[in-house]
């Protein structure tokens, strides 16, 4: 039975990389694999051996002469945990996702363009490389992505010349969210399971994030494709709303709350994303109904806000957020969970540890190779990172902030920059700018090879400093 089980999660994984090929988008598979994984579980319970506790992290003492009533009992006290701690993963991720909605609702990004008054390639390339890599700190590296290029779009007018920097952004905005617990999806994964905690996650991985970012860029600029200047008219859009520049501050403010509100509190950090949540929406309630009055008493714009008066921002927002995202994540995490809670991944990162020579595993202070860390960077180029990560939280029983945790942060989080499909932000790029994944791997794979094997050197040398 759990070979069957392991041939349906390949498969399913399998259709989740070839999603492009398929022209089938990747919940489906992920929403699949999760249900008969469990099906599978639940129906062929009996004939298991093992049965892992993911909230004491062992196995499970005498379950294979447990009775039946009783298995089919723990299977479900077991799927109930790991819902639970997938709801917070998603929670959490709907709180941001709507802020930065709300944000947008705003017009708030425009006040990011006003910064650029330059038309130098170079100079360029590094404010939006610089950009990429504080955004994404703080909104995410996906949203950064999507901001950055939108702007982009109007000032590099040129697509051939839009590209190269659009390909230097997922480098940077890959490298800004390794460092911050909420840059991005992998990274809050280990923040919210309490593996690192936020001050130590900057800590270990602020200086080789930065270098990840800063090699490639610094070489970028003896690219021909950044020589010279660009053709743009120096036009300055005016905000749709007086409160743009407000609204930008103040969700970028809430967000960055949050891990202020976790280390405070020690809540799960969706409780904090809630209640940040709920100040930006009180904020955006009043600005908006403020400007519809004004709109009213001017009479000229009254008609041009007349459908939005009938429905708030809030809603507005909402009705934005990418849901499939939010259920592929339940899927895939809750796929993973079925294979943790048979034992599976627990064996495997056995047999990992010993297959593998233990490269730098004296130095970590942890039994895991440099070596296995870095192949799962490396691997999340190919396939999604998040059910990596989400393996080695079943693989590995590390506790809080050990530097296997951080490493694995950084690996996950910039080792995808290496294809474009490898990252949300490169998938998100590929589909702003029609980037061919050959031109991609030809003339920036490299950059970000260089990045990643630098900020991975940079880390382990800063490990033996610091642990």
């Amino acid at each position: 039975m759990e070979s069957i089980i392991i041939i349906v999660f390949v498969l399913g994984y399998l259709a989740i990389t070839l999603e492009h090929n398929l022209k089938l988008d990747k919940l489906i598979p992920a929403l699949i694999m999760m249900a008969v994984c469990w099906a599978l579980v639940a129906l062929g319970i009996d004939n298991f051996t093992t049965w892992f506790d993911s909230a004491n992290h062992g196995l499970v003492d005498g379950f294979a002469s447990m009775v039946h009533d009783d298995k089919l009992h723990l299977v479900e006290e077991t799927l109930l945990h790991h819902l639970g701690k997938t709801a917070e993963i998603l929670v959490f991720l709907l709180g941001a996702m709507t802020i930065v909605e709300i944000i947008d609702y705003f017009d708030g990004f425009s006040t990011i363009k006003g910064f650029i008054k330059t038309k130098k390639k170079t100079k360029i390339l590094w404010i939006f490389s610089i950009l990429a890599f504080i955004l994404s700190a703080i909104i995410d590296n996906l949203t950064a992505t999507i901001v950055l290029i939108s702007i982009l779009q109007k000032i590099v007018k040129n697509r051939e010349e839009r590209i190269w920097f659009a390909g230097l952004i997922i480098i940077a905005a890959n490298a800004g969210g390794a460092w911050s617990p909420i840059g991005d999806v992998t990274t809050t994964m280990l923040w919210i399971g309490n593996k690192v905690s936020s001050g130590m996650l900057f800590v270990y991985l602020f200086i080789p994030s930065l270098l990840c970012m800063v090699v490639p860029s610094f070489i970028a600029t003896f690219l021909p494709a950044f020589k010279g200047e660009i053709d743009f008219e120096e036009e300055v859009d005016k905000p749709k709303s007086p409160h743009s520049g407000r609204m930008l501050y103040l969700g970028l403010g809430a967000i960055v709350f949050v891990p202020i509100f976790k280390t405070t509190t020690h809540l799960p950090p969706y409780v904090g994303m809630m209640l940040s949540l709920a100040v930006v929406a009180t904020f955006a309630e009043i600005y908006s109904s403020s400007k519809f009055s004004i709109s009213n008493v001017e009479g000229e714009e009254a008609d041009e806000h007349a459908s939005s008066a009938h429905h708030s921002p809030v809603h507005h927002s909402l009705s934005k957020i990418e849901m499939p995202s939010i259920l592929f994540f339940l899927g895939i995490l809750m796929a993973v969970a079925a294979l943790e809670s048979l034992g599976i991944l627990f064996n495997f990162a056995d047999s990992l540890k010993e297959g593998i020579p233990l490269i730098g595993s004296e130095l970590s202070g942890t039994g895991v190779s440099d070596l296995v860390v870095i192949l799962l960077g490396i691997g999340s180029a190919v396939i999604d990172n998040v059910p990596l990560v989400a393996a080695s939280l079943g693989m590995f029983s590390e506790g809080l902030d050990n530097p296997l945790w951080h490493f694995i942060a950084f690996s996950a989080g910039t080792g995808g920059s290496m294809l474009i499909i490898g990252s949300a932000a490169g998938v998100v790029a590929m589909g702003m700018e029609k980037i061919d994944f050959f031109w991609y791997l030809k003339k920036i794979s490299w950059l970000a090879l260089i990045g990643f094997l630098i900020g991975s050197i940079s880390f382990v040398v800063l490990r033996m400093f610091l642990h």
